[in-house]
């Protein structure tokens, strides 16, 4: 989306998944990148309480959550999932907007709120966008949802105003231009190239 200003501090570093952690209520969750699970991820967004929807996301029939995920789980997007057990109890995703950056969206189960689910998942998420060379990231949440506004000025993001009832927030994953990895040794300079 066009005419964000991202912020001059890099987010970060983020250490990329598989990572596993005790939440605050002392359970193990894992946190690994989306490899085909999609049933057990339909599982979950079934089991979503729609009064925890935001922006009209996620849907709430089986048949468009099937349709939604399809778009999001896709090739060109970076998704990391808490797992606890065999359960997904947590979803993030980064979809291109077309525009070299990147939307962020998350999601965990009302019963793992609270617990630094979120905070893991994010942290996992952009580690994983930036293995993945993504430069800029984005989002809106809804001005009054304090908890998620925190959570993301926590990890990098800062406000920009949109103007309306939604909070645009911004993240830079690498410095302005340089697209993770891009440094000189990476692209094959050296000094003797100079």
């Amino acid at each position: 989306m066009s005419g964000f200003v991202y912020p001059d501090e890099v987010a970060g570093p983020y250490e990329a998944p598989p990572c596993v952690f005790e939440d605050r209520n002392g359970r193990e969750i894992r946190v690994e990148r989306y490899d085909d699970e999609f049933e057990a991820v339909v599982e979950m967004y079934t089991a979503f309480d729609p009064a925890d929807r935001a922006q009209g996301i996620p849907p709430v029939k089986d048949e468009a959550i099937r349709n939604w995920l399809e778009a999001i789980l896709a090739d060109e997007c970076v998704n990391v999932l808490a797992w606890d057990g065999d359960s997904v109890v947590g979803h993030a995703t980064l979809v291109p907007d077309g525009d070299e950056a990147y939307e962020l969206a998350i999601f965990v189960l009302s019963d793992y709120q609270d617990a630094g689910i979120g905070t893991g998942l994010i942290e996992a998420l952009l580690g994983a966008g930036y293995e993945a060379g993504i430069d800029r990231v984005w989002l809106t949440v809804e001005r009054w949802n304090n908890p998620a506004v925190a959570l993301y000025r926590k990890v990098g993001f800062e406000a920009g105003d949109a103007g309306s009832f939604e909070l645009e927030m911004t993240a830079a994953l690498t410095e302005a231009g340089t697209g993770a990895g891009d440094t000189e040794t990476d692209l094959g300079i050296d000094d003797s190239d100079r």
